[in-house]
């Protein structure tokens, strides 16, 4: 089994379903006592947010790149950014080590593909939602037809993950909102929705919506799993 190397703390609560998650699938896929071989390394979220708000992405690069080269030296064999905004700076950072990343983003694209969706909806933070990087990178390079919500749906999802999910807070009214801004998407054409920010899957089940929900943690997951057990 490889080792796992998880670049966390973007939030603690999303990453906390990264290692029970990842565990719970090697635990079903080889059973008894079995569990992950993983490397984590949390950072704290409130400087990352603060260089994000105030557009200093270096300065968040040169943080997250030092604790990617501390989860490398600690011996993991690939590695997870265990955040869908912070995909940003992926390629920065896979430029300073000597081990793969296993990009969030094209992992997603090829679940989506798989099940035959071409157009699908975006929620994520505002950077997610209205920046290039995550978007374009669907579209370009997997052929996806992205849409995301209007400029007012686009701050109620950026508020809730900031004010609440991150923070581990679950609040119904919460959902309502989500569930309604999911359901315009689909009235646009949307035939799945990418649930692109780590945090939302904690807010947003499939029982929730009719719509195929594309949840990035859970997918980011298996891809991670499936590497680690050299593709058992």
């Amino acid at each position: 089994m490889k080792q796992i190397g998880l670049l966390g703390g973007m939030s603690w609560a999303s990453t906390a379903v990264y290692y029970e998650r990842i565990n719970r699938i090697i635990s079903a896929k080889m059973g008894g006592l079995h569990s992950a071989k993983i490397v984590v390394y949390s950072v704290d979220f409130s400087e990352i947010a603060y260089l994000q708000r105030d557009g200093r992405w270096e300065e968040a690069a040169a943080i997250l790149i030092e604790a990617a080269k501390r989860i490398e030296a600690a011996g993991a064999d690939f590695l997870l950014i265990c955040t869908n905004t912070m995909h940003k700076l992926a390629d920065l950072i896979q430029a300073q080590l000597n081990i793969p990343l296993l990009h969030l983003i094209d992992a997603t694209a090829e679940e989506i593909t798989r099940r035959g969706c071409k157009k699908v909806g975006l929620l994520g933070t505002r950077f997610t939602m209205e920046e290039g990087f995550y978007k374009g990178r669907l579209e370009t390079q997997h052929g996806l037809q992205v849409i995301v919500p209007d400029e007012d749906s686009r701050r109620t999802v950026h508020r809730i993950i900031y004010d609440e999910l991150c923070t581990g807070e679950i609040h119904d009214g919460s959902r309502s909102q989500y569930i309604g801004i999911i359901n315009d998407l689909c009235t646009q054409g949307a035939e799945g929705i990418i649930l692109g920010c780590t945090e939302i899957g904690l807010l947003i089940k499939q029982e929730h919506v009719d719509v195929q929900l594309f949840d990035t943690t859970e997918i980011h997951c298996e891809h991670a799993v499936y590497l680690a057990l050299d593709g058992q």
